[in-house]
């Protein structure tokens, strides 16, 4: 059996990958931590054979924890991200996996092959190596990403593209995935509206209704039902109305927009 140790601050990204371990007959999870600093103790106390590490917690993030493993007995690290496309490109370059925040069963699997495959091939030091240039790079990375407006991966046409937030002027929940617009285009993803909501805070992004969120920088034009609710008329053509649990919601943002005469 694989030894396998799950780190995230966030429950459900421990279930999500405590899930897809489950299915694997060959993986044991022999630990499960909330927080960086415990993470680290168990570790060096008991180094399992996988190590899945999500980058962004607090206090103590993936980085810091990955740098505090001894180079002797380090595990065959995947990280678990929700980067944009500069942190993927370094982590293809290196001799470390990763997963891209959300992620299905058929993406951890190829993850997992590619992580039994280097564990295998690569010695320590190599590991090790990969390691420290990884970091490295994000490091870097986080430095700039203030400076950086972020990016979205979805799907289009079979393909997927990495889009930029400010360009997004929609996002819809559709049971197990999210429809994005930009202009005339619909793009898809495997994602909550919670979770875009979140990875699009850069942007002026309103709730309108329980499934719904308005870059409000692209409404070109606003009318009104005769209930009150807010129809809203995007520049790329999409026509959205406010549901009654956020009509007061709407009428506060666009109370302050100057000359509003609501």
């Amino acid at each position: 059996m694989i030894d396998v140790i799950i780190v995230d601050d966030e429950p459900a990204g421990r279930r999500t990958v405590r899930e897809l371990c489950a299915a694997e007959p060959d993986l044991c999870i022999v630990g499960e931590y909330g927080d960086g600093a415990s993470a680290i103790e168990a570790i060096r106390s008991k180094p399992p054979k996988i190590l899945f590490l999500d980058v962004q917690m607090d206090p103590v993030d993936g980085i810091a924890v990955a740098r505090a493993l001894d180079p002797a007995t380090l595990p065959a690290i995947v990280f678990v991200t929700a980067y944009d496309s500069h942190a993927l490109a370094a982590f293809e370059v290196c001799a470390v996996d990763y997963l891209l925040k959300p992620f299905d069963q058929d993406r951890f699997r190829r993850a997992l092959a590619r992580t039994r495959w280097r564990q295998s091939d690569l010695a320590a030091a190599d590991n090790q190596a990969a390691l420290l240039a990884l970091l490295a790079q994000l490091e870097r990375n986080g430095r700039g990403r203030a400076e950086e407006r972020p990016r979205l991966l979805a799907e289009f046409a079979g393909h997927l593209h990495v889009l930029d937030a400010a360009q997004v002027e929609l996002v819809e929940a559709d049971r197990n995935y999210i429809t994005i617009r930009v202009g005339r285009d619909t793009y898809h993803a495997r994602s909550t509206l919670s979770q875009a909501e979140a990875a699009l805070q850069s942007e002026p992004m309103l709730r309108i209704s329980r499934s719904c969120l308005v870059n409000m920088n692209f409404v070109r034009e606003v009318n009104r039902t005769l209930r009150g609710d807010f129809i809203l008329v995007l520049a790329g053509g999409a026509t959205v109305t406010s549901s009654e649990g956020c009509r007061a919601r709407v009428k506060d943002y666009l109370r302050g927009l100057k000359f509003t005469p609501l």
